[in-house]
Order: C-alpha cells, then structure tokens, then sequence
C-alpha cells in the first residue's frame, strides 16, 4: 500500500494545536521545543515530531507500537495516519490523563496500555511500525524482534544528554539494517528493571 503523502502529514502537523496536548505553560505551545509535561516527562518539539512520524513511511493499513505516550501528541499523529495503534505509557498519571484525553478527540483506532514499554508488547506483534519516544541505552532487540518484515522502527538510543535517533528497516528475509538521522534530545526509557 501507498505510503501517506509528505504533504498531508505537514498539513496535519500544521493544524493541530498542541495545547489540547498540555496541561500547563499553554502560553509556548506554538514554539518549537520541548515543553515539561510532568512526571519529568516532555512533549516533544512539533519539528521533531513531524521528522518521526515522516520517517516512519506510514500507510493507511499500518499497525503501529508507539512506546512512551507522554501527553499523547505523538499518538495523535499515528492515529490520524494508521489503521491502528497500540501504545504504551509508564507512568500510570499520563495514562489516565491521555486515556480522558483522547476520548474528546475522534479516533476510535487507539489502544492505550499502562505499563513497561520497553519490552514492547508481544499481544499483539508483530508490528508494521514501531516508535519510541525515549532514549533506549542500546539496541533494542526485544522490540526489533516484534518488528514485522518490511517494518520500519524509529527510535533514539544513547545514554547521555544527547542521543543517536536511528531508522531501523527489517527486510522481507528478516535482515535488519539500520540508519543514523541525527543527533537528538530525550527522557530515558525506563524499564521495570530500572
């Protein structure tokens, strides 16, 4: 299937006003960086969400794992473009928050899980897509693992301030290769185990 058009994701971007996304500091929402959302989380920067969801190459039948909802910003865009969404939230305040959230909004294609995303969720794998919206501190093999063949997993990796966001394609033989896109700004992905 036909990957969505560039053009239709900016428009979308465009439009969507990010305080529906905020529960505080809604005087800077139309600024491009990241705002605190609580819980030592963030809402990322409209630009950077706009690059991840264009690197995830989405088509109307693609079933997406995104891990860390955060406010839900980033799942607005999967759900606008995907025919399902299955996304993972650690802190069980943001989940509720985003549960209530998106019951206002008009996606019925959303399932929302309050848990440890970094094992992803093997329920329902595999996957046409994966995001991450955290930094993870190494490759992340379980999630690659329920990543369907032909799939694309976009995800930042590094340990530091400052990480590597990286494409990772799976091939129809199961290969998997991976693509370095820049240098980025993220929260940690935090497991049980941390």
């Amino acid at each position: 299937m036909t990957k969505v058009s560039e053009e239709k994701i900016r428009k979308f971007s465009k439009n969507l006003d990010r305080r529906i996304f905020m529960e505080s500091q809604l005087n800077y929402a139309d600024e491009d960086r990241p705002l605190s959302i609580g819980h030592g989380q963030t809402i990322s920067q409209p630009s950077l969400v706009l690059e991840m969801t264009l690197l995830l190459e989405l088509t109307p039948d693609s079933k997406v794992l995104e891990i860390g909802t955060g406010s839900g910003y980033q799942t607005a865009f999967l759900a606008e473009f995907a025919k399902k969404v299955y996304t993972i939230e650690r802190i069980e305040a943001l989940y509720n928050t985003c549960v209530k959230r998106f019951k206002n909004l008009d996606y019925d294609n959303v399932d929302f899980v309050q848990g440890d995303g970094s094992q992803g969720l093997e329920k329902y794998a595999p996957y046409d897509r994966i995001i991450v919206t955290a930094a993870s501190q190494k490759e992340p093999d379980v999630l690659l693992e329920q990543l369907k063949k032909g799939g694309r997993m976009v995800i930042p990796i590094g340990s530091g301030t400052i990480q590597e966001l990286y494409v990772f394609e799976k091939d129809q033989s199961g290969d998997v290769t991976k693509d370095f896109i820049e240098y980025v700004q993220f929260v940690p992905l935090i497991s049980k185990d941390d």
